[in-house]
């Protein structure tokens, strides 16, 4: 039997160590490309954030150009994902944080759980920005909604910036709406 180089070894455990870091931090910032169909000649870092009609939990009727000239995040969740509740007092305190800039935090519950259950888990969670109602049409529009949360950085123009799945630490998602704030900015200049 042909003794094995232990060199070789711990190699090739680095090189696959080394794929499945990258892969796994690849998977968790999918690029905004993957994003609904492609307008023609659109860039993906400018691809424009589909509209949506969804029914609020106080029963009114959300639409995401309701909000235009703010930079939005946009979180799909769902009542019985733990990571889900992990960021929802994240989002919380960067509302009350960055709200007065232009910040705005919207919630699309994307489960089974009837209306009165959702708004009781709102309740008890301190949501203090609006939650609408999912539907299955939505997320596919943002190119299907297959991991949750999945979290879209809207800027003030209306474009996707960012696109992230799964949990993030607050940090990172504190520097991404600092970019879509900083948006406003951007257009002004380019405006002059």
């Amino acid at each position: 039997m042909k003794k094995r180089d232990p060199v070789v070894i711990v190699v090739v455990a680095v090189v696959i160590a080394l794929m499945l870091f990258f892969g796994i931090r690849k998977a968790h910032r999918a690029p905004v490309a993957e994003l609904g169909p492609a307008t023609s000649g659109s860039p993906a870092k400018s691809r424009p954030a589909p509209d949506f009609s969804l029914q609020s939990l106080d029963g009114k009727t959300l639409r995401l150009s309701d909000f235009k000239g703010k930079a939005v995040l946009l979180n799909f969740w769902a009542t019985w994902c733990e990571p889900c509740k992990i960021e929802m007092p994240w989002f919380v305190d960067l509302q009350n944080k960055y709200g007065a800039q232009g910040l705005q935090v919207l919630g699309v519950a994307m489960d089974d759980s009837d209306k009165k259950d959702i708004a009781k888990f709102v309740k008890d969670m301190g949501v203090n920005y609006p939650v609408a109602i999912g539907k299955e049409a939505v997320g596919n529009d943002y190119g299907g909604v297959q991991f949750l949360p999945e979290t879209f950085f809207i800027d003030r123009a209306g474009r996707v910036q960012d696109k992230v799945f799964g949990l993030k630490g607050k940090g990172e998602i504190e520097d991404s709406i600092k970019k879509i704030l900083a948006s406003q900015g951007e257009a002004a200049q380019a405006a002059k």
